[in-house]
């Protein structure tokens, strides 16, 4: 019994002391939580006081700009009220001086009338209509003068501000489209097939397009020749057509190009339609309205002559709803101006006279056939070809609607050189590799 007691007693007092130990550790480690706590509260509160700080420095700041500010409003208000006594001093000087040579005026008026009073009724008459007919000549002079010098600095400021709110309103995207004249192929067996045996596919295409098909050493691709774009376009449809078909002969492609010519057909009166739709003109003859659409494979300086037209249709009528014209009629005149050029391949002359021959056989109203055919003129009979002509002007001098050539743009380069004009040499470098770029 007493080994036994002591067996037990000996459990009991390690179970206590590992409860000893455990309750120590529980007790380091809250000691050391509250520790830990301690100081994350303690930074917390150091991270606020500093943001407080910070804030309130920020606020101090503000506060000295603000007076700083008031400072200097103050001292320009001083400046200002300063100049403004200084003009006011010499206005009053002005003043004085004015006074006196009236009070001088007046003597020397008063002596006169005594010298005239010595003369006749008539004499008197005389001189004193004589006198007033002069200082009203001057006065006409110098109002006359001061109102056509304001009248003209009104007319060039109302008219920059009517073109730069056209501009504004009407915001287009730049035309840099190029004119497509070479098909891709899928592999350069593609040109065998397509010349056929003795060259008769290549006759044949020829033939039914009036177009010269080039195939050379380009890898992958021939080459459409052709000045008529609508011609070429059914060309380029026909082709395409073909080498996605696979069966390239002589009745195939006469298929093709007739499918080919129903299809530019149709989308050249779709063109025109939505042209036109797009543009508010109405009443416009089916035979004007297909024109209107083959503008769409026009090009000139690489610009698109239809966007060109609905651009200077936009523009026209802008510009004359700020001037008070017509608008219907300077709408109409902006989309056809270039109607001729739909024709230039087949009818010699001038696309304006062209454009105007053929709208006035179309009954078209009179003022709009003016408008296309004085659009290109010096002189022009009414307001809205003016305007039409302005239009047309803008929209083909802004960047980037057309493109120049290397030809031009060195001969541009030698009529500086021969009018006097003396480039350095880095200007001219700089030039010259613009224009070999350009090439």
């Amino acid at each position: 019994g007493y080994f036994g007691r002591g067996l037990l007693q000996k459990k009991s007092y390690a179970a206590a002391q590992s409860e000893a130990a455990q309750i120590l550790e529980d007790v380091a480690d809250e000691r050391r939580a509250i520790i830990i706590e301690g100081k994350e509260e303690a930074l917390k509160f150091r991270t606020d006081a500093e943001a407080e700080i910070r804030e309130r420095r920020s606020e101090v700041q503000r506060t000295e700009q603000r007076i700083a500010n008031r400072q200097e409003n103050v001292e320009r208000r001083a400046t200002n009220l300063e100049r403004r006594e200084r003009k006011l001093s010499d206005k009053e000087k002005t003043v004085s001086e004015l006074e006196h040579s009236l009070t001088e005026l007046k003597a020397k008026r008063k002596q006169r009338l005594q010298e005239i009073g010595q003369l006749s009724m008539s004499d008197a008459r005389n001189e004193l209509m004589y006198s007033a007919e002069q200082e009203i000549e001057h006065d006409l002079a110098i109002r006359y003068r001061d109102f056509e010098e304001q009248a003209r600095a009104e007319a060039n400021e109302k008219a920059r501000n009517i073109l730069a709110l056209a501009i504004h309103r009407f915001a287009a995207d730049v035309v840099s489209e190029a004119t497509v004249t070479t098909v891709q192929l899928p592999s350069d067996d593609m040109k065998g097939r397509l010349i056929g045996r003795e060259g008769r596919n290549i006759r044949a295409i020829e033939k039914a397009t009036g177009v010269d098909l080039i195939i050379d050493d380009t890898p992958e691709a021939v080459t459409l020749s052709c000045f008529d774009p609508v011609r070429r376009e059914i060309a380029r449809l026909a082709v395409t057509n073909l080498v996605s078909d696979g069966r390239i002969h002589p009745a195939r492609i006469e298929e093709m190009v007739g499918r080919s010519e129903k299809e530019v057909s149709e989308l050249i009166w779709k063109s025109g339609e939505e042209a036109a739709l797009e543009v508010g003109v109405r009443g416009l003859h089916p035979d004007i309205v297909r024109l209107l659409g083959r503008l769409k494979y026009r090009y000139s300086y690489g610009e698109n002559v239809l966007q060109h037209s609905i651009e200077v249709a936009h523009l026209s009528s802008m510009i004359a709803s700020e001037v008070g014209a017509n608008v219907k009629v300077a709408m109409a005149g902006g989309l056809l101006h270039d109607l001729g050029k739909a024709l230039s391949h087949e009818v010699e002359g001038p696309h304006a006279e062209i454009g105007a021959d053929i709208a006035s056989k179309h009954s078209v109203a009179k003022a709009v056939c003016t408008c296309i055919a004085e659009h290109h003129d010096d002189v022009m009979s009414s307001t809205e070809a003016f305007i039409v002509s302005a239009a047309d002007a803008i929209s083909a001098a802004r960047p980037g609607s057309r493109r120049d050539t290397a030809e031009n743009y060195i001969k541009r380069l030698q009529a500086w050189k021969k009018s006097g004009a003396h480039l350095t040499a880095w200007r001219s470098a700089t030039l010259f590799r613009r224009a070999a770029k350009c090439a």
